[in-house]
């Protein structure tokens, strides 16, 4: 656990599973996968669950039991990114670990949970099968003795946790925004980061104009995240992917939150009308060109052209 994270979205991380795999190029450089790497020798955090030469996840998953009940004793309310070094909804993790965190979340009404997955089938597939509410009740007395075990006496879905899904491109967000709209949850929301192409948003977000005049909690998205790809081996990030994003959520009124730009700000073309601060440099490559910020992840938005400089959350507006 880290009690202030330095994902700008987020005020803390929990990561009672650790270990995952890749299923998409969003996955090609993953910070976490890095970060276990490093962690991964004998007697380490990670071993068995990376590799080194050439990094990889080694697709076991792995229940950090000593970390399971960390919320319970966290009296400050705060935002709660779950599993930031895995997936909660990894193929390889039980569904008795995902109903005894439920039931821990259940007991935490002070927070809000974030939680993120690349397999938003799997996440559906739980959040609607019928036993899940039951499940998590009954595990609520494993981490509170005194909590009652009674369906009946937790709402579902539970109302401070957010389902998200992580989409890099066009491809993956028709692949997952089917499961991740026709999901329960208070807040839906989508992690594009890193951005690796541009999106059309436009048809989830009049379905979710449409559902919400006819009452209906079946397909929205409440919250957009933005970003571009830092770290080792980084990929351009066009610029006009994010501003695309930015415009579509404003337009729809879903709530936007531009993370970062990227090592690698790629723009196409030199305008005026860009917005870049006076001094910015843009310098032409191989690729095309390329804005050199001071920040390493392009994550200060005084370098941004001030049209991207948009931090924004979502309202809690239905439990469907």
């Amino acid at each position: 656990m880290s009690a202030n994270s330095s994902i700008e979205w987020t005020d803390a991380t929990w990561n009672p599973i650790r270990g995952c795999s890749k299923v998409s190029p969003g996955c090609t450089n993953c910070y976490a996968m890095h970060v276990a790497a490093r962690f991964s020798g004998s007697g380490q955090p990670y071993e068995g669950l990376a590799r080194r030469n050439p990094t990889n996840w080694t697709g076991d998953v792995r229940f950090v039991h000593a970390n399971a009940s960390d919320p319970l004793r966290w009296r400050r309310p705060r935002r709660v990114f779950v599993n930031s070094m895995s997936d909660f909804f990894h193929e390889g993790v039980p569904r008795q670990w995902q109903d005894d965190l439920f039931g821990v979340m259940s007991l935490c009404p002070q927070h809000t949970f974030q939680i993120l997955t690349k397999r938003a089938d799997v996440m559906r597939d739980y959040m609607t099968t019928g036993s899940t509410r039951r499940r998590v009740a009954e595990t609520r007395t494993r981490f509170f003795a005194h909590a009652s075990s009674g369906e009946s006496d937790i709402v579902w879905p539970l109302p401070n946790v957010w389902l998200g899904a992580s989409i890099e491109n066009q491809e993956y967000a028709d692949a997952r925004l089917p499961h991740l709209v026709a999901t329960p949850a208070a807040v839906r929301f989508v992690s594009y980061e890193p951005a690796l192409g541009p999106i059309d948003w436009s048809r989830w977000m009049r379905e979710m104009e449409i559902f919400r005049d006819a009452d209906q909690c079946g397909s929205d998205l409440d919250w957009i995240i933005c970003g571009g790809e830092s770290g080792q081996g980084a990929r351009p990030c066009d610029v006009a992917w994010i501003r695309s994003a930015v415009e579509q959520c404003r337009d729809a009124g879903v709530a936007c939150f531009t993370k970062q730009l990227g090592k690698r700000p790629f723009v196409a073309q030199i305008d005026d009308s860009d917005g870049w601060p006076e001094g910015t440099n843009i310098r032409g490559t191989p690729e095309g060109w390329i804005a050199e910020l001071r920040d390493p992840k392009g994550g200060d938005p005084s370098e941004w052209p001030e049209d991207l400089r948009v931090r924004e959350y979502p309202e809690v507006h239905h439990a469907g």
